[in-house]
């Protein structure tokens, strides 16, 4: 498969045919103005999800163990496939837990948060993957062919690259939204004022076809962002109604809970958190970085679930609510990377302590799951 480059700062025309459905540092100067239909006040998602929330029941059970910095975990009809962040590896695993290597992305540059990222799969068998190579993050498709137990990946196809990367503040995430639409997290990567700079894609979360190419839709014209003012987010979910959600990294100061417009500006550098300063977007919830950090996140049935780094703990957010949380299994497993809903119902997350900033286990890194059960009213 013959790859094609798309660089990052250019603004790219959709092609015919296309369809595009339904969404320590200094301030910059004045933000540039969202379009008047993408930014209704952030006091929470414009509908109320579902009235009872769930939550996990029973002891976490493992999937697999003794996993080298995973990263993301996609299922590709029904098999889980995991991203390793230092070994460029990405691995599927059986139904005893045992991880097979599937293919090594070629190219990746590992340093930090940076190195072998995002997954995402779509309907046509294909594997979007997020890394960082020499010359900056990328985004590449893959083909997967095999069975489970013997698959294999083809030639990437380079969808965008040249997305800017450091050793932290990489972003990373890809998600498919409820519009068939892909979705990726970009950090500013070290370079804050470029967050509120919509000719650059630092500091923005990003919409694309599943070609990469530009959305008819998108709140900019030719442009891949979708909405701006980030630091690091690197968490993407929408509940049942199609309100979309982002987490993000702060500071020294607050991370951060969002509701994502399109065209929204979320404030960072000149604001972080909760501010009520004009022109910015607040998020529907912060926390002290000590006790959050949040990466990964999954829906399910009206309630969020965020993995948290830092904080070591899986915190459950309602959608119906979602300036309130409840925090589960804190400091039990380590710093916490990911959620995902698993095939069978129950919700899959993942330790990341191999990381150079955790304390490993014999056992870590881990990928562990536990059944939901409607949470009984108090």
């Amino acid at each position: 498969m013959t790859a094609h480059r798309r660089p990052a700062r250019l603004a790219v025309t959709l092609a015919a045919g296309v369809i595009a459905l339904l969404t320590a540092c200094t301030g910059a100067g004045d933000p540039t103005p969202s379009p008047s239909d993408a930014s209704p006040p952030a006091t929470g998602p414009t509908t109320a999800g579902p009235s009872t929330a769930l939550m996990p029941t029973g002891v976490p059970q493992p999937i697999a163990t003794g996993l080298d910095t995973p990263w993301s975990v996609a299922f590709l009809e029904g098999t889980p496939l995991v991203s390793e962040r230092d070994t460029a590896r990405i691995l599927e695993l059986a139904q005893d837990g045992a991880a097979r290597e599937v293919g090594v992305v070629e190219g990746v540059v590992s340093r930090g948060e940076a190195g072998l990222l995002g997954l995402a799969v779509d309907d046509q068998r294909r594997l979007y993957v997020y890394s960082t190579a020499a010359d900056g993050n990328r985004v590449q498709r893959f083909d997967v062919s095999g069975e489970p137990g013997a698959l294999s990946l083809g030639e990437p196809t380079t969808l965008i690259d040249g997305l800017p990367a450091a050793g932290n503040h990489d972003g990373g995430r890809l998600a498919f939204g409820p519009d068939g639409m892909l979705y990726a997290t970009v950090g500013d990567a070290g370079r804050p004022d470029s967050a509120q700079d919509l000719d650059s894609l630092a500091g923005k979360i990003l919409r694309m076809t599943p070609d990469g190419d530009v959305p008819a839709d998108n709140p900019f014209d030719d442009s891949l962002v979708y909405s701006y003012g980030h630091r690091n987010p690197q968490g993407l979910a929408w509940a049942q109604d199609g309100t979309m959600f982002a987490t993000e990294f702060g500071q020294d100061t607050w991370d951060e809970l969002n509701v994502i417009t399109a065209g929204g500006n979320y404030g960072w550098p000149v604001v972080e958190g909760i501010a009520g300063e004009e022109g910015y977007l607040d998020p529907v919830q912060q926390w002290n970085p000590d006790v959050a950090s949040p990466s990964g996140m999954a829906h399910v049935d009206g309630t969020l679930f965020l993995a948290n780094l830092r904080g070591r703990v899986l915190r459950a957010v309602p959608v119906s609510d979602p300036g309130t949380s409840t925090d589960l299994y804190s400091g039990e497993y380590g710093r916490i990377r990911d959620a995902v809903l698993a095939p069978d119902g129950r919700l899959w997350f993942v330790t990341q302590n191999t990381d150079g900033r955790g304390d490993p286990g014999p056992d870590d890194d881990r990928i562990l799951a536990v059944d939901l059960a409607v949470a009984p009213t108090p």
